[in-house]
């Protein structure tokens, strides 16, 4: 029975991993076909930044299987405490495992608008599109997510 938990958990475990994209050129399903309000600027500002990936799906799945494997050792007290162990070893090690994995090099762009004002918007690294200092660019934004393109 304890096997079957542990090998059902597995797929939520990949599945957690996936991520969504955020580079400037890729837009989810339900984003496709979605106005966008289009604002042009120029580049004053560029800085390559880290984007975190997010630790709780891995923490829980880490704490689930670890206490699962805990719970195979000993017997009486001894039982209790290894699976309490191993399931706060399972969930720091899912927790730094998922983070790591989903890190990604990302880049901070600031922009000073044609009618005025500054924004600054965070996204992936698109090996696609690279910009520099002066560039023109579009800002599109939803009200939700924003991007800069060319």
């Amino acid at each position: 029975m304890k096997t079957i938990i542990a090998i059902a958990t597995l797929p939520f475990f990949f599945v957690s991993c996936a991520q969504q994209s955020l580079t400037g050129d890729t837009y989810s399903r339900s984003e496709a076909g979605q106005a966008q309000t289009v604002r042009e600027g120029r580049i004053t500002s560029i800085r390559y930044v880290k984007i975190e990936g997010g630790n709780t799906a891995g923490m829980i799945l880490g704490g689930v299987a670890g206490g699962v494997l805990g719970n195979q050792i000993g017997g009486g007290s001894g039982r209790t405490l290894a699976t309490v162990g191993g399931a706060g070893l399972g969930a720091v090690a899912g927790s730094h495992a998922q983070q790591s994995m989903g890190s990604r090099q990302g880049i901070e762009v600031q922009v000073h608008l044609d009618g005025g004002g500054s924004l600054s918007v965070t996204q992936e690294v698109n090996p696609r599109e690279s910009f520099s200092e002066g560039d023109r660019v579009r800002v599109l934004g939803d009200g939700g997510r924003t991007r800069i393109t060319h």
